[in-house]
């Protein structure tokens, strides 16, 4: 969601650049002090040299505007933070094809799966994939495994005698 507070922070921070600019500072230095490539140091001073501090002013984003409201986003973050056993899901784990259903059966708002992950960034979180692990699980017992019957199963260099090359 690009709000006109954030325009006016980036545009900013373009002018604070082009002033160390005109104050002797390579960009280089520049880029390494805002977090930004050496090119797009060198984008803004030519933006500025071309138009002024115009050139400098946050411009239009292409893309497709957010099909979710403000109010709609907001909820649907906190839906998500309640967990999946809330929206009547039988495990509490969050997958696009269930987000997708939800945003569906809430707000009647059609989302592909596969650009949900975009959406939840912009909502602050991240797609991640769960460890599979057995439930059933014994640290303990894997623990005790390798150090007590491992090394006697475990083939030692040294017992096999010369290492042997197989085609």
């Amino acid at each position: 969601m690009n709000t006109q507070g954030r325009a006016l922070d980036r545009q900013q921070r373009r002018q604070e650049a082009v002033q160390l600019l005109e104050n002797g500072l390579s960009s280089t230095a520049v880029a390494a002090q805002f977090g930004v490539t050496d090119r797009t140091v060198r984008n803004w001073r030519r933006r500025y040299v071309d138009d002024g501090a115009e050139g400098l002013a946050d411009r239009p984003r292409p893309g497709k505007a957010c099909k979710l409201s403000p109010r709609q986003r907001e909820n649907l973050r906190k839906r998500l933070l309640k967990g999946a056993v809330s929206e009547g899901f039988d495990t509490d784990l969050w997958t696009c094809p269930r987000i997708q259903a939800v945003i569906l059966r809430r707000f009647g708002v059609e989302y592909h799966v596969d650009a949900l992950p975009y959406v939840l960034k912009s909502l602050g979180f991240t797609c991640q994939k769960p460890q599979l692990r057995a439930v059933e699980r014994d640290e303990g017992a894997i623990t005790t495994w390798i150090a007590q019957d491992w090394p006697r199963i475990k083939k030692s260099n040294s017992a096999a005698g010369p290492a042997r090359i197989c085609r």
